[in-house]
């Protein structure tokens, strides 16, 4: 495992962590969740090192404004620049070879830009997998209250959050995280919700930067790439939602299932919004089914079509 960066055009530095061979025949790329960090998927690359060892490339990156990597102007905070920080990601560390991409809440909506953001991209995914996300109509979603207060409660929320990073010290935050404990327990978790997740996701919750939470919810709320699934057509694609995932809802699971040709839908009962932590073995083992099929293809492909030409591709800021 290596710790690295990449610098955006628009000049951040974005954290990246990255495991296994470089000459790996397969890249896993793993794209977090909104108020999140790459250890969203921590589960995740646990289970595939164990199943795979390093016979597999894994990244794992902090988004801009989360984690370890650079906070960014609310402007700057949009789906797009993460499609082209993702792209900027694989043109660094894995120039060459197929891609299999997972994306979780905001991450997912960040695989369903890559078609209009990093078209060239394209050609080598040959596995996605889409984790409590939406295509679009976000603006819609009442998390499971009356139409009215649960849209005024939406476009409120996070705010009051941001509110609270501006206004409390980190510390007293850490100390006292009781609007942060309220919302994850409500609105982000299903049954069971085992209290070291919890904790785990007020924790990211507490360290996000208020225009991280304010910049990228105003994008998402115009969030609209439905028209984009269709370049997704025939790729081996696995779309995962929780029945009580009051973000991004089974319908809007079932809208992605049904642009994409051949794409699988699979409802885990009573889980949430934390997919990745909540069904823990659905989401390692749905990944592993799509890492096979890609590593079995690899295999058979003749060894001169093995490696593509390393091609550059300048990111647009």
């Amino acid at each position: 495992m290596s710790d690295r960066n990449v610098i955006t055009e628009d000049g951040l530095r974005i954290h990246v962590t990255v495991r296994g061979r470089d000459d790996a025949p397969l890249t896993v790329l793993l794209s977090h969740c909104w108020t999140a960090e790459e250890s969203d998927w921590h589960y995740q690359v646990t289970d595939l090192l164990a199943r795979y060892g390093h016979d597999i490339r894994v990244i794992t990156w902090d988004h801009r404004g989360h984690g370890r990597s650079d906070r960014a102007p609310e402007a700057q905070l949009t789906i797009p620049h993460l499609a082209r920080d993702l792209g900027l990601v694989v043109d660094t560390y894995a120039p060459e070879g197929p891609l299999v991409v997972a994306g979780h809440s905001v991450g997912g909506m960040t695989i369903t830009a890559i078609p209009e953001e990093r078209p060239d991209l394209m050609p080598r995914i040959v596995g996605v997998l889409f984790v409590s996300t939406t295509s679009g109509e976000l603006s819609k979603v009442t998390l499971g209250l009356p139409a009215a207060a649960g849209a005024l409660l939406r476009d409120r929320l996070p705010f009051v959050l941001a509110n609270r990073a501006r206004m409390l010290s980190l510390s007293r935050r850490e100390k006292y995280p009781v609007i942060e404990r309220q919302v994850t327990k409500r609105f982000l978790f299903g049954r069971p919700a085992r209290p070291r997740d919890v904790g785990h996701v007020v924790d990211q919750l507490v360290h996000t930067p208020p225009e991280t939470m304010a910049g990228f919810f105003r994008d998402m709320m115009e969030h609209d790439r439905i028209g984009n699934l269709a370049a997704f057509d025939d790729v081996p694609a696995t779309v995962l939602v929780g029945s009580r995932d009051l973000l991004t809802p089974p319908e809007h699971a079932g809208k992605i299932a049904q642009g994409i040709r051949g794409a699988r839908l699979l409802v885990a009962p009573d889980a949430g919004h934390y997919l990745p932590f909540e069904r823990r073995e659905l989401v390692s083992d749905e990944l592993c089914v799509l890492v096979d099929r890609a590593l079995a293809r690899a295999a058979a492909q003749p060894s001169s079509e093995r490696k593509e030409p390393r091609g550059k591709h300048r990111a647009r800021a």
